[in-house]
């Protein structure tokens, strides 16, 4: 565990460093986009976030080698390797996306072909776990198949997501947290050496999200882009590749009871053949929903709309910290409902659990526009806006729509906040040479005093 602990601490300060680089470079570049009509945020903000993300996970891994019980992940898989060409591809492509952009089939080619190299090298799935039957073998271009459709599935799960400050990084880092728990548990628990590599690359995930999310959450200085969400989705995607194809129910027999019984005792991990990732079921739902209703009007599924599910938590209400966290909850509620149940499928206290905290969530989801009444003497220990005087003095300020795409939002709580200060609604603010307005004052300081200090 502690090495797994360095391993994850490596991989969040590397990232965290190189954040900050990598959005001057992205600046200078270029790599920063007008505002469009369907995007959220008011200003334009610099991408190629992935750019630190990618070098947290060559560190991550890096470090790993040249531990004394992980390094023998790299001497008897190759699928380190295979990861980090998979993922060099990958965010190769998205850093072009960034920049250029990038045609939405070539996109999706360019995921094939970056998952066909992480086969070509061995992290591929060798037979499917069914419950009640046991393990079934499947042919090489089955597993090549399967392997090319769970990572482009998961990929475009987590790249639909990414549309609030904070959401995509924050949803993964959840996923990797339970997902870790799990390979954690078939690695240390049952002494099964195969499920090592997926329990590495969980910790660098999170290691990856975490060092990236001070930067991203709202107002974000810098979003992670094509390049950070295409390439987390791959990392989660080799993760349960690596766990799901190629750990053998049998070699849990005989602490399970038996094959059967090893079988069910997996079923949260092999649920992600079907619908990639439990633990990201949440994404993957809107995902589905997106292609349904855009094919449903008759347009492209590729083409960008304002019907995601964060977006609906905008329209109806909530402010943008609030959506996010709403969004944290449900993903965190079936990702470790569904390892909790791993660990004990007969327990009725679990289910009660999690359709405790799934009435909890539903509640919250119902009241967008809840704010206590606070009493005159606590006034001053709450935010502006749930203050009696400044809900008094409200005025009707028009608040932009959400749409795909616009990873740094301000939309609601921006309206709020500018209730409860008396401050204006500021106009979007076009693109200078090299993007020289993404370096002036920060928004969360805009009724502030001037600094000349560039961010």
């Amino acid at each position: 565990m502690r090495e797994y602990l360095m391993a994850l601490c490596v991989t969040a300060a590397v990232t965290y460093l190189l954040t900050g680089p990598a959005r001057k470079f992205a600046i200078v570049a270029g790599a920063m986009p007008e505002i469009r009509a369907r995007d959220v945020h008011r200003e334009p903000t610099p991408r190629l976030g992935g750019v630190a993300m990618f070098g947290g996970l060559c560190a991550g891994l890096l470090v790993a080698a040249h531990l004394p019980n992980l390094k023998g992940v790299f001497e008897l898989s190759a699928e380190p390797r295979a990861l980090l060409s998979g993922a060099a591809v990958i965010w190769l492509l998205g850093v072009l996306d960034d920049k250029w952009g990038v045609d939405a089939l070539i996109k999706l080619g360019g995921q094939m072909i970056a998952a066909g190299v992480m086969v070509l090298q061995g992290l591929t799935i060798l037979w499917i776990p069914v419950p009640g039957v046991g393990s079934v073998s499947v042919t090489p271009m089955q597993g090549t198949l399967l392997t090319v459709a769970l990572v482009v599935i998961t990929i475009n799960a987590v790249n639909f997501v990414d549309g609030l400050d904070g959401l995509a990084s924050g949803m993964v880092c959840i996923a990797a947290a339970a997902f870790f728990m799990y390979a954690y548990r078939i690695w240390y628990g049952y002494g099964i050496e195969a499920a090592a590599p997926a329990t590495l690359f969980a910790a660098i995930l999170m290691g990856m999200c975490l060092g990236f999310l001070p930067h991203n959450m709202h107002p974000a200085r810098i979003f992670m882009g094509d390049s950070g969400s295409m390439l987390i989705g791959l990392v989660l995607a080799a993760g349960a590749i690596s766990i799901t194809g190629q750990v053998d129910p049998d070699a849990m027999a005989l602490f399970a009871g038996g094959q059967t019984e090893a079988v069910h005792a997996t079923v949260p991990v092999y649920i992600p053949l079907l619908l990639p990732l439990t633990v990201l079921i949440v994404p993957v739902a809107d995902l589905v929903l997106a292609i349904v209703r855009r094919t449903w009007n008759g347009q492209s599924p590729f083409v960008a709309d304002r019907g995601h599910l964060h977006h609906r938590l905008l329209e109806i209400g909530h402010s943008h910290s609030r959506a996010v966290l709403i969004m944290y909850f449900w993903s965190a509620l079936i990702a470790f409902g569904a390892v909790a149940y791993s660990v004990n499928s007969a327990s009725v206290w679990i289910v009660l659990l999690v359709v405790a905290l799934s009435a909890v969530g539903l509640l919250l989801l119902l009241l967008p526009r809840f704010t206590p009444r606070v009493p005159l003497w606590a006034q001053h220990l709450v935010p502006p806006r749930y203050r009696r005087r400044a809900r008094a003095e409200e005025s009707d300020v028009p608040v932009p729509e959400a749409s795909e795409g616009a990873e740094g939002a301000e939309a609601a709580e921006g309206a709020e906040a500018a209730e409860g200060d008396g401050a204006a609604e500021r106009e979007p603010v076009p693109a200078g040479p090299h993007g020289a307005t993404a370096i002036g004052r920060h928004p969360r300081f805009a009724d502030g005093p001037k600094s000349n200090t560039h961010h």
